[in-house]
């Protein structure tokens, strides 16, 4: 088996000048040069914000940069066309495309109606604090400047679970709209805030069966469209499992396809994690936002942090096969809604822990290959510039990922400050094999077994922070080296 690696390849604030399109088609090659494998895309569709939309405020599911609509005919990526060339460059190099499917909710919708609500505590969502009134809500969606093109479906106020946003008195609250289909919100995994199914604009409610049907309908023609082969669903933990469970499998028989998808279900608690892979019957993998916390941590606490706890309450160790893992993303960068950023001297630390053992599928962040500058409010409301620079050892750490850190694992989580595990390596890989030394404090060492196979060879490490050569013992042992607050890597001298 080869290891496998994906990417994220945007970031909050990628330029908004139509590029990334053209971008991804010209990176195809190195991307996978590089030992990436698979790329997850921003939303693609027409966002309420237009040209300026990252793609979570989702208009239209069916403009992917082809209508004028919402002041733009591209997205902030480019037009339609552009995606479809940068897919196919994608493909053609070997890379899986993954794109990402927003169906918690909709915005910019193009008229109001009257709708019957009730107020909900936001603290509860559960708890009604009123009872029912009108309010003028824009609930309607004509997508005139698409004319019916793909699909005539109009949604309108029976197509949603609430809002909150009454334009008649420009109260600003959260509304369960009062519908056919329950007063009530939908059955969700987790009691967050009561019942955490209102998430942000209009709500959509997938227990009218005529919106099923239009999702079933527009992710078919998505795949015809694009022919992705995976996808990353957004906001899970504020959608129905019921419906991702009928969804996924109309699209897999639909298609024929298995689609690697990912979910977003961003909880730190790990029995959350587990029991939406449970209530969905494993047919999703989760990003690992437990993992994210403790590397978010471990990068704030320096050398009081317990290193052999890095992997505790994670769902790569209590899951692993159903394990996403990752160092930043979109929300937790500076700036962003879940802020939570791993420090920069952290992330060869952290992108180790993820690439070089044997559970979890990793995601690389696109600013941690590339870097980023950009400028946004805080919570402060004053301005602030955010330089994000590229992890230098990255890509020496895919390369090892894609060409040594294979074989039995043998791991030494044995003291606070300074861990490490090896990796025997296989007869498929040739000079497979490697050790993995991590310090939170000061230089340290660490004698680990790597296998009699590799028994009088010289290592040497790969990202070259160390300039020692270490020989193997006859009994496969060695004393391996790392330098302060750093991650040497170790194999096979070529």
């Amino acid at each position: 088996m080869e290891n496998f690696t994906m990417i994220q390849f945007f970031e909050w604030y990628s330029p908004g000048d139509g590029s990334l399109w053209e971008h991804l088609k010209n990176e195809a090659g190195r991307l996978k040069s590089i030992g990436i494998d698979a790329v997850w895309l921003p939303p693609a569709q027409k966002g309420a914000a237009g040209g300026y939309s990252v793609g979570y405020d989702v208009y239209d599911i069916y403009d992917l940069g082809e209508f004028d609509q919402k002041g733009s005919v591209r997205t902030k990526y480019g037009t339609k066309q552009q995606m479809l060339d940068a897919v196919n460059a994608a493909k053609e190099a070997g890379l899986n495309v993954y794109v990402d499917v927003v169906l918690n909710h909709m915005g910019g919708a193009d008229e109001t109606e009257k709708v019957t609500v009730r107020k909900v505590n936001p603290e509860n969502r559960n708890e009604f604090i009123s009872e029912p009134y009108e309010i003028e809500a824009f609930t309607k969606f004509t997508f005139p400047g698409r004319q019916g093109q793909y699909s005539q479906f109009v949604w309108d106020w029976q197509c949603f679970t609430g809002v909150d946003h009454d334009n008649a008195t420009g109260e600003n609250a959260i509304f369960s709209i009062q519908n056919q289909y329950g007063e009530a919100w939908e059955d969700v995994v987790g009691n967050e805030n009561g019942n955490f199914d209102y998430l942000m604009l209009d709500d959509i409610d997938t227990r009218n069966p005529a919106v099923r049907d239009e999702l079933k309908r527009w992710g078919k023609w998505y795949y015809d469209t694009v022919g992705f082969n995976g996808m990353r669903l957004d906001a899970i933990k504020h959608i129905s499992f019921d419906f991702y469970n009928d969804w996924l499998d109309h699209m897999r028989n639909e298609t024929g396809q298995e689609l690697f998808t990912v979910g977003e279900y961003w909880a730190y608690d790990v029995g959350l994690l587990q029991e939406y892979i449970e209530a969905t019957a494993g047919r999703m993998s989760l990003f690992d936002a437990p993992l994210h916390n403790n590397l978010h941590q471990a990068s704030m606490q320096g050398n009081n942090y317990d290193l052999t706890t890095i992997f505790d309450n994670t769902l790569v160790a209590a899951n692993p096969d159903k394990a996403v893992t990752l160092v930043e993303n979109h929300d937790t960068q500076p700036l962003q809604s879940l802020t939570q950023p791993v420090d920069y001297w952290f992330k060869p630390i952290g992108y180790a822990l993820i690439l070089l053992r044997e559970s979890g599928y990793p995601c690389v962040f696109y600013p941690d290959l590339y870097g980023s500058k950009y400028t946004d409010k805080g919570d402060d409301g004053n301005d602030h510039e955010i330089i994000l620079a590229p992890v230098t050892e990255l890509e020496g750490l895919l390369h090892i990922r894609k060409y040594i850190a294979y074989g039995q694992q043998r791991d030494y989580f044995d003291h606070p400050n300074c861990i490490g595990w090896t990796r025997e390596g296989d007869d498929e890989h040739q000079n497979s094999g490697c050790a993995i030394v991590i310090s939170n404090s000061e230089e340290g060492n660490k004698r680990m077994e790597i296998g009699q196979r590799h028994a009088g060879k010289t290592f040497v490490d790969y990202l070259g922070k160390h300039d020692a050569e270490i020989t193997i013992g006859d009994d496969g042992w060695a004393e391996f080296f790392v330098r302060p607050g750093s991650v040497s890597v170790w194999g096979v001298k070529k």
